[in-house]
């Protein structure tokens, strides 16, 4: 079976998951990938580019998205010539992005069959307007098969009526993902490192991590606050304190590593999460992982030995800090699934081959 994996959206992690997913699925015995992402995005400027065989046209300003809408009927014939010479048995989007009615337009005219990684099935606090505006509604209804990382998505999902009449669903789970070179192990410190990074969104609990910190008092630590998203009070409170950096900016994807291999523990104080990319590099990366029992958290991070969940709440957040902050000063317990555990051997091969085994059915 030949499969093409796309991500029309330039940066952040759905290049990365179309890269690691189409890698994947190539070295499977038997099967043929391609993919496409957009010409500018992010992961093709390294040195460890994917193979990419069709780099879409895309945009970086709000007047050229539009100008790349108006253009959807205009191209639409490329497109299809494209899927002509590509000839996919199976078309996979990774995670829907602004300019997908295109692809879709040529899917359907070619009478191509695709399949969707939901990786929300609501928007997020902050989230509604991107998320409205990939109009993943039609993407989802048009899929032979859904892929969600979380039977919290997957819940939300089947709420919505998705996965009835001959569409399948199926949950999955979401891979740790590493970079081309491997970090070195986080190693023991007087004054850890404690990281929080990401889109700085409401619904991150940069509140909650705030009130935590307060209630924490003097600190032997450092933390670092690495995203882009509006200036908040939160923000702003915790860029006064002691000890505390916020860098309000985007990272790019050669940025990520040095992040990583500067802290010894990740915070993740989410008010609601479906599961997180975040969770997977610091996994990936053998990092302490602290995050609230929300969403499909739990079920990503609960069986991992180096990982800590707590209640959403200012209290909880400081007595996990402490715990982890104890670890650091210690022996760090890497982030990885014991031999015993079910996932423990479920990385992205594993999750290649789940996918195709349910689109064969």
């Amino acid at each position: 079976m030949k499969s093409l994996i796309w991500h029309w959206g330039r940066r952040g992690a759905g290049p990365i998951f179309a890269a690691r997913l189409y890698e994947a699925i190539a070295a499977l015995p038997g099967q043929e990938a391609a993919l496409s992402l957009p010409v500018a995005a992010e992961i093709l400027e390294g040195p460890g580019a994917p193979p990419c065989v069709w780099t879409e046209p895309t945009y970086e300003s709000p007047l050229g998205y539009l100008w790349q809408r108006l253009l959807t009927l205009a191209i639409g014939g490329r497109t299809r010539r494209r899927l002509r010479t590509l000839r996919p048995d199976i078309a996979i989007c990774t995670m829907p992005a602004l300019l997908d009615a295109r692809m879709l337009a040529g899917l359907e005219a070619l009478d191509i069959p695709y399949a969707v990684i939901v990786h929300d099935a609501t928007a997020h606090p902050g989230d509604g307007l991107s998320f409205h505006a990939t109009d993943q509604r039609q993407a989802l209804r048009g899929a032979r098969h859904l892929f969600c990382l979380s039977s919290h998505v997957e819940a939300g999902l089947r709420r919505k009526g998705y996965g009835a009449g001959g569409q399948g669903l199926t949950k999955l789970w979401h891979p740790p993902i590493g970079f081309a070179a491997p970090l070195a192990p986080a190693r023991a410190s007087a004054r850890p490192h404690v990281l929080h990074f990401g889109r700085l969104l409401p619904y991150k609990g940069l509140d909650l991590l705030a009130d935590a910190m307060a209630l924490l008092g003097p600190r032997e630590f450092d933390l670092r606050i690495c995203g882009e998203g509006p200036n908040s009070s939160a923000l702003m409170r915790l860029a006064a304190m002691p000890g505390v950096k916020v860098e309000n900016r985007w990272f790019s994807d050669a940025e990520l590593p040095g992040l990583l291999d500067w802290a010894g523990g990740v915070v993740l104080p989410y008010r609601e999460a479906s599961q997180s990319g975040v969770a997977a590099l610091a996994i990936a990366a053998g990092r302490q992982v602290l995050a609230t029992n929300v969403g499909g958290l739990p079920e990503q991070l609960g069986h991992l030995p180096g990982a800590l969940l707590c209640a959403p709440e200012a209290g909880a957040i400081a007595e996990g800090l402490q715990m982890m902050l104890t670890r650091l000063r210690a022996a760090p317990v890497p982030v990885e699934a014991p031999a015993s555990s079910p996932v423990s051997s479920r990385g992205w091969e594993d999750f290649a081959a789940a996918m195709l085994e349910a689109l064969r059915v």
